[in-house]
């Protein structure tokens, strides 16, 4: 078992309730994540207020244009705080990923850390290290760039 993981970290001259009712809004996603990919919610269990238990459906071209549904559930969310996501159908073995925001001055300081592990042992790690890292890396640096043109930077 090989548990992989990023971090990223972004401070964005926002409030901390503007970054968290865009952040913490599912429909707001497909606007962070690379065209390419072709993101679109298929479902959401509920279309109010992110809670615990939450389940979002997606679909998405990760890799050669093959289209993967893929829903993850919302774990735990400490508002304004942090929200935490759990893939339970898609391409990964596990896939657990926290949203973190903080105030700062001028704004606020927000971190995803994203722990994943791929299935097929060996294969797994292979297939790992000649492209799905970089894939994932990218995505989380498209995040970044698109967070920017949205709000700036500090």
């Amino acid at each position: 078992m090989t548990m992989y993981q990023i971090r990223k970290k972004q401070k964005i001259p926002v409030s901390i309730d503007k970054a968290w009712t865009f952040f913490s809004n599912p429909a707001n996603l497909g606007l962070i994540t690379p065209p390419h990919m072709n993101f679109k919610i298929l479902s959401r269990s509920d279309a109010g207020d992110m809670y615990p238990g939450m389940i979002i459906s997606y679909r998405i071209s990760p890799l050669f244009n093959t289209r993967i549904q893929w829903a993850t559930e919302i774990t735990q969310v400490k508002e304004k705080e942090y929200f935490i996501d759990n893939q339970i159908k898609g391409p990964y073995k596990i896939w657990h990923h926290e949203h973190r925001f903080r105030q700062i001055p001028n704004g606020i300081e927000m971190e995803d850390i994203l722990y994943y592990e791929l299935p097929l042992g060996w294969l797994g790690k292979i297939v790992h290290h000649l492209m799905i890292r970089k894939r994932v890396t990218d995505i989380f640096n498209f995040r970044e760039q698109k967070i920017k043109e949205l709000f700036g930077t500090l």
